[in-house]
């Protein structure tokens, strides 16, 4: 009786030692202010009681669509060239207010009902098709497909932020939408107190653009860029600012002529990596989608001794000449440190925000509880805790 009474006992002693293991942890040495240690690594701290920052984002959600009709262009221009449909321009006439509105400019009346015909059968489930005056039709997105864009931009830049913050190790992150604004994103980050470099990093967009350069020259400013195409830029281009590549001051600010549209762009990038070049220059690897690769390859290809632009954030990188097909990779150099190397590689493994943020409010939180509260719920957490036991093992 006594015998099993012993080994009735000690199991009892085994299993609460057991739990109260899972609960404290393994110390990294057996003292007062190791167990503190170890209970402070097992239990996460949230806002209320650690502090930290308290921020609200507001998504810019006509981006998103943006690029939606964006990429339509592009489609409708493939469309309309294997039709062998003749046009004059197709561009969005309002892209900040109304950016799902698109303009078919110069469109044949012969050709009228061949173009309603291919337009209609392909992208007539997301928008609406109508015309205006002078041969000119119009695409107008559908009020669902608008909404289910924006909505798909404030879920993809949840889920892209909490990935970057993640990322950087923070314990216990709340990133949600914000209930009390229209597309609003909630993010508090406990123990955070200076909070410049995770801002950096969630609001920038890390956007990676391959397009044709259409001058090899850059300019010292956006006149003479002008001044060198007679006062109008061609169609589909673009004046984009960015470092002077290849003079003696590459830091000095530089106006290149770029394609409007892209080859291939943050979403078709499948992985990025830092790196260094043979002269120890931090470098970013970036690889592409099988799609994206298969556009890149068939662009360079049509293109050799054209040139191509590396654009980041709407800042060309660099200006390069395509000497012979590229495949599914590349690079991007230029000013880099270490640390910056993989932060871009970090941006551009998570992906691309589909639209830009701004920070409606920001506040740093201190503890409300304060130390003396978080001490003395532990404290009783600890004697409750051993209460139990007590309880248990003398009752059992």
């Amino acid at each position: 009786m006594q015998k099993n009474l012993l080994y009735k006992t000690l199991f009892i002693i085994a299993v609460l030692l057991v739990f109260a293991g899972g609960i404290v942890g393994i110390p990294d040495k057996w003292s007062g202010e190791g167990l503190k240690q170890s209970l402070r690594n097992r239990i996460h701290l949230g806002l209320d009681l650690r502090g930290g920052t308290h921020l609200i984002l507001q998504v810019m959600v006509n981006d998103a669509v943006n690029g939606d009709s964006d990429a339509t262009i592009e489609r409708l221009k493939e469309t309309l060239s294997k039709a062998s449909i003749r046009y004059s321009d197709i561009s969005k006439p309002d892209p900040t207010n109304n950016p799902g509105r698109i303009e078919i400019k110069g469109i044949a009346p012969e050709q009228a009902a061949q173009f309603r015909s291919a337009v209609g059968d392909t992208y007539g489930v997301s928008y609406n098709l109508g015309s205006a005056p002078g041969d000119t039709f119009v695409l107008t997105m559908k009020p669902a497909n608008e909404k289910e864009a924006k909505d798909r931009a404030v879920a993809q830049s949840i889920e892209t932020i909490r990935s970057r913050v993640d990322s950087l190790g923070v314990s216990e992150p709340v990133i949600e939408q914000h209930g009390l604004g229209q597309d609003q994103i909630l993010v508090q980050l406990p123990g955070v107190d200076h909070p410049e470099r995770v801002k950096e990093i969630m609001q920038s967009t890390a956007m990676l653009e391959i397009r044709q350069a259409i001058d090899q020259q850059p300019y010292p400013s956006e006149a003479e860029a002008l001044k060198a195409h007679g006062g109008t830029l061609p169609l589909n281009a673009v004046l984009l600012h960015g470092k002077n590549v290849g003079s003696s001051n590459e830091n000095a600010d530089a106006v290149y002529v770029i394609s409007r549209s892209s080859v291939v762009a943050g979403r078709d990038i499948r992985d990025a990596e830092p790196g260094k070049k043979d002269t120890g220059a931090p470098i970013v690897n970036f690889y592409l989608t099988n799609d994206g690769g298969r556009r890149f390859r068939a662009f360079t290809s049509a293109n050799v001794g054209n040139y191509l632009a590396v654009v980041l954030e709407h800042q060309v990188r660099e200006v390069a000449r395509i000497n012979s097909e590229i495949g599914d990779s590349g690079l991007i150099e230029g000013g880099f440190t270490e640390q910056s190397s993989k932060d871009l590689s970090m941006l551009l493994r998570s992906g691309a925000l589909p639209a830009g943020i701004r920070y409606l409010e920001e506040r740093t939180v201190g503890p409300s509880l304060g130390a003396d509260s978080i001490k003395e719920g532990v404290r009783a957490a600890i004697i409750g805790m051993l209460v139990v036991m007590l309880f248990m093992l003398f009752y059992y």
